[in-house]
């Protein structure tokens, strides 16, 4: 064996970067998809007229449906072969995008957006997993997977550009139409540039595991919508319980099988379960926030689509920056105090958003965005990448499904609890200032939500209109102001979180050392060390 390929892992070559560059596409289109649908709210509002619970679900269910379905997709794409998965995932997320583009009704868009949802769960898990058996270098690992995740920054800083620039011209739904040029070049590179990988030993797929699967996590997701929505309530509750009951099921049975949908034997390993639990709370916090910003930006100061978009050009380079740097600090400093050090400086970026102002205060939101999402940076990668080396390589699958569903359930748990926390905020501060002899559907619109207070304005004196917005505006900061202050809360948690349970994860140089080592001891030995997956 050579010395370098012992250093955890034989160095990938020119084939594997170049097929890095075809994996970053799904990455690329998601971030696409993401952020155009957060400018285009306020144009979708006018056109489907959505109540505030549809509104909610429009950008929920994508998320929602990714997480529910990642756990599935991950473990198929380990059976029939993970670039297959992947392509057949394209293929679905270019024709879903199509309807989604037309749809006539808030109804339809949800359901579209759900079919999308569950096209986009066969992405991440296959590109995260093929980049694991692709860079078997720990070092190389650790890099690639900080490229990838600087593919989906890229997609953020080009998403809203042009998102903003489609807008400006065209209808909302031509926003989901970026997607299909994007899945016709994966189709076309794929089979030539990525190799195919699949575990011969899977077995089958066990369908009422992926039935137990989705029964835990929809009705759990269900619940802590409606109860952030309208409060406690007995069916919310119920359907927590339900769903938590299912889950416990689901694990028994995940136990007993002998090829089960999902290893919980993974979670034995105290930096896998550490980094998925800080993955899902930091990808609450941003998800909210990135909602709430958008939507301060366009109703709050007034910003065209575009120059939104270019607002949105700092923070999304800024977590670029630290998506890049991290790996190349990690090789000297612990991975957890890295990580626990970024969320330090994001906790003070959410504290400089809990002070933003309803009038001048853009400038002071982007400069706490920056902040943010450079300290997000290399929790992200260095989290994903501690998933990614804490699975064999058998795995690889399993444990990139569950690095994605906790970041994919964080980011919609955290638009859903976030974005009802500013919407409590909201009603509670707006109501008093909505004028007394309105129309009962405009008195209820204008309280529903600051989108809805604008469309009432015009059916009012122009003093009487001009308050109403006035106090809608403030009434929307304030919320934003309280998801900032939560936030910041749950960020210094999470650096508390990262230093205490990842201290034991050593630098990555220090790491390949150790295993250069452990490598030269097993070729003396004649051991050869473990066997990897079959590749075709």
């Amino acid at each position: 064996m050579d010395v370098n390929e012992s250093e955890a892992g034989p160095r990938a070559g020119r084939r594997e970067w170049v097929g890095l560059a075809v994996l970053a596409l799904p990455t690329l289109l998601l971030a696409l998809d993401l952020n155009v649908l957060y400018l285009a709210l306020p144009h979708l509002s006018a056109d489907l007229a959505p109540d505030a619970a549809q509104l909610l679900w429009i950008m929920d269910i994508y998320g929602f449906m990714i997480a529910g379905f990642l756990v599935t997709m991950g473990t198929l794409g380990d059976r029939i072969g993970r670039r297959r998965l992947l392509m057949i995932g394209a293929a679905a997320f270019g024709a879903a995008s199509v309807v989604a583009a037309y749809s006539t009704s808030a109804e339809m868009l949800i359901a579209t957006r759900a079919l999308l949802g569950v096209a986009g769960a066969t992405l991440m898990p296959s590109t995260l997993s093929l980049i694991s058996n692709m860079f078997r270098n720990a070092q190389q690992r650790t890099m690639a997977i900080g490229i990838w995740m600087s593919c989906f920054m890229i997609g953020s800083i080009v998403g809203p550009l042009i998102g903003g620039a489609l807008l400006e011209s065209f209808w909302w739904g031509s926003v989901f139409l970026l997607g299909v040029p994007v899945m016709v070049v994966l189709l076309i590179a794929a089979p030539a540039l990525l190799p195919e990988y699949r575990n011969p030993d899977a077995g089958r797929l066990d369908l009422v595991s992926v039935g137990l699967s989705l029964a835990t996590v929809l009705p759990v997701v269900w619940g802590l919508k409606e109860l952030a929505k309208d409060g406690f309530g007995a069916q919310p509750l119920l359907a927590m319980v339900v769903g938590l009951v299912i889950g416990v099921l689901f694990v028994h049975r995940q136990r007993r099988l002998t090829h089960p949908l999902l290893d919980v034997r993974l979670f034995a390993n105290r930096t896998f379960s550490a980094a998925l639990l800080i993955m899902l709370i930091g990808g609450a916090t941003i998800g909210g926030i990135a909602l709430l910003f958008a939507q301060y930006a366009q109703l709050v100061e007034g910003l065209s689509p575009l120059r939104a978009g270019l607002w949105m050009l700092p923070y999304a380079v800024s977590m670029l920056v630290g998506s890049m740097l991290a790996p190349m600090v990690a090789q000297r400093v612990a991975p957890g105090y890295v990580v626990a050090g970024g969320m330090a400086i994001a906790a003070v970026g959410y504290a400089l958003i809990g002070l933003v102002g309803s009038a001048g205060g853009l400038g002071l939101a982007v400069t706490g965005l920056v902040i943010v999402y450079l300290g997000f940076g290399p929790g992200a990668v260095l989290g994903t990448d501690l998933i990614i080396g804490a699975a064999p390589p058998e795995r690889a699958g399993s444990a990139s499904s569950m690095s994605e569903t906790s970041t994919e359930l964080g980011v919609a748990l955290g638009v859903a609890l976030l974005g009802s926390v500013g919407t409590a905020v909201y009603r509670s501060e707006v109501a008093p200032a909505v004028p007394a002899g309105l129309p009962d559907d405009a008195s209820e619109a204008a309280e529903e939500s600051l989108a809805g207070a604008s469309g009432v304005v015009g059916q009012l004196p122009d003093q009487a209109g001009a308050a109403l917005l006035e106090a809608a505006r403030d009434a929307f900061t304030s919320g934003f102001n309280t998801a900032g202050v939560v936030s910041a809360g749950l960020a210094v948690l999470l650096a508390v979180l990262s230093a205490l349970l990842l201290r034991r994860v050593r630098p990555t140089a220090e790491q390949a050392a150790a295993d250069a080592a452990q490598g030269s001891g097993e070729a003396a030995a004649g051991t050869g060390g473990s066997p990897k997956p079959a590749r075709q």
